[in-house]
């Protein structure tokens, strides 16, 4: 929101539980919401509208119409979460065409998501930029998260083996691997050493198609996926060679 406002002359933010990307047996009922917490967000950052609708107010009780994205979609959360993104998808769309916005602002983090609303604009020539924000990190570098909240003090402490299964990662890149094997082994290994974590994936990815890599050349995103106790937690590192960071610095 603050860069939105930076950037833009007018600033709508959309504040929305979206009950189609949440599956069955997934947290929809408890997932963590204070809207009030939120409208004052809002009002610090000086956002001019909220578009808070109710889910028959997007939806109704004929709705039919989804959109799937497919190649991008499918992997990582894709694979473990079955009719996700395509309930991220059709809720972004309507949400653009019901603001019209010229440029929408997502986080990183959601990585994944991030590629999907990407695609999706490119591929339907939706007249809006999309522009990616960074990651926003815990000081022990956990990524700011809704389900943070679900951790006991206990867990969250040991919630940072995440950032430092990342951290691992670029260590590796930065001293020259290749085999994209060793970063799994690596980031899985690092976890591991965490009894309560339990991993759904870890993964080396090419950044834009999110597909498996077996080689790495000067770029890669790290992701994953961990159960810490009951509580899922998903995150990710683009990596990259000491020689393109410097270069863009």
């Amino acid at each position: 929101m603050r860069r939105g406002r930076s950037e833009n002359d007018l600033l709508v933010t959309s504040i929305f539980v979206n009950p189609t990307q949440f599956g069955r047996n997934e947290d929809l009922d408890s997932y963590p919401s204070d809207p009030e917490a939120d409208l004052a967000k809002c009002a610090q950052v000086g956002v001019d509208a909220v578009f808070m609708p109710a889910a028959d107010d997007i939806y109704g009780s004929s709705f039919q119409t989804f959109v799937e994205v497919e190649k991008v979609a499918g992997p990582l959360c894709g694979a473990s979460r079955p009719g996700h993104f395509r309930g991220v998808a059709t809720v972004v769309l309507k949400l653009f065409n019901i603001v019209a916005p010229t440029a929408s602002y997502f986080g990183q983090k959601d990585y994944q998501q991030l590629q999907v609303i990407k695609t999706m604009a490119r591929d339907l020539d939706l007249d809006v930029t999309i522009v990616a924000c960074p990651t926003v990190r815990e000081d022990d570098g956990l990524a700011m998260s809704s389900r943070n909240s679900y951790l006991s003090p206990r867990e969250r402490q040991k919630a940072g083996r995440l950032y430092q299964a990342l951290q691992t990662a670029q260590g590796l890149l930065d001293k020259g691997e290749q085999d994209a094997k060793e970063y799994v082994k690596a980031m899985s290994e690092r976890i591991r050493r965490e009894p309560d974590a339990q991993i759904d994936y870890v993964s080396l990815v090419h950044p834009e198609t999110l597909q498996d890599l077996e080689r790495v050349a000067d770029s890669a995103l790290a992701a994953l996926a961990v159960w810490i106790g009951k509580t899922r937690l998903i995150d990710n590192m683009l990596l990259q060679r000491p020689a393109l960071k410097k270069d863009e610095a």
